[in-house]
């Protein structure tokens, strides 16, 4: 079993470019992860806001933008499953999470890959990779339907049309 990455790879029904829009802008990214973050995701900046799924809104997202080469990666780093209350988890190092987008005939190739287990604290490694790779298959699926609305409705929303229903329909699922 590998235990320093994850990798999950889902063929999307959509254009590279909505993809890229969906991953990159904060407000759709937060729509399909279900965070409300602070601010629009910048190289070298930081990005937070709390987790909107029932039991963990205490948690605070936050991770470092290290990539944005449009329209094929986007990566950030972050600390895996950081959800104990009152735990600083500052200290820890954290890993890598890259989202890697190819076209495809049906659309786009999206590929999320989780690396730097290994480097965790004993006592959280193996927690923190399962609860990750559970958690990214979830997220995949989430991008799919949010994606997907897309072409349910015939249209590619642009630029925030259908937040809020959309983020609707994302907490509510």
């Amino acid at each position: 079993m590998m235990t320093d990455r994850i990798e999950k790879s889902i063929e999307l029904k959509a254009p590279v470019e909505r993809v890229w829009r969906a991953l990159t802008d904060h407000v759709e990214f937060g729509t399909w992860f279900r965070v409300k973050l602070d601010r629009p995701f910048v190289p070298g900046e930081t990005s937070r806001g709390p987790l909107l799924y029932p039991g963990f809104e205490h948690v605070l997202w936050e991770a470092r933008i290290v990539a944005m080469e449009h329209p094929s990666l986007f990566a950030f780093t972050w600390h895996p499953y950081a959800v104990e209350r009152g735990v600083d988890y500052s200290g820890e190092p954290p890993t890598r999470v890259e989202f890697h987008l190819a076209p495809t005939a049906a659309g786009t190739r999206l590929t999320v890959t989780e690396s730097g287990f290994d480097a965790l604290p004993a006592h959280r490694r193996d927690l923190a990779f399962r609860m990750n790779d559970g958690g990214w298959a979830a997220q995949m699926r989430n991008i799919e339907a949010h994606v997907g609305q897309d072409a349910e409705q015939g249209q590619d929303t642009k630029q925030g049309q259908d937040t809020k229903q959309g983020a609707a329909r994302g907490i509510a699922s």
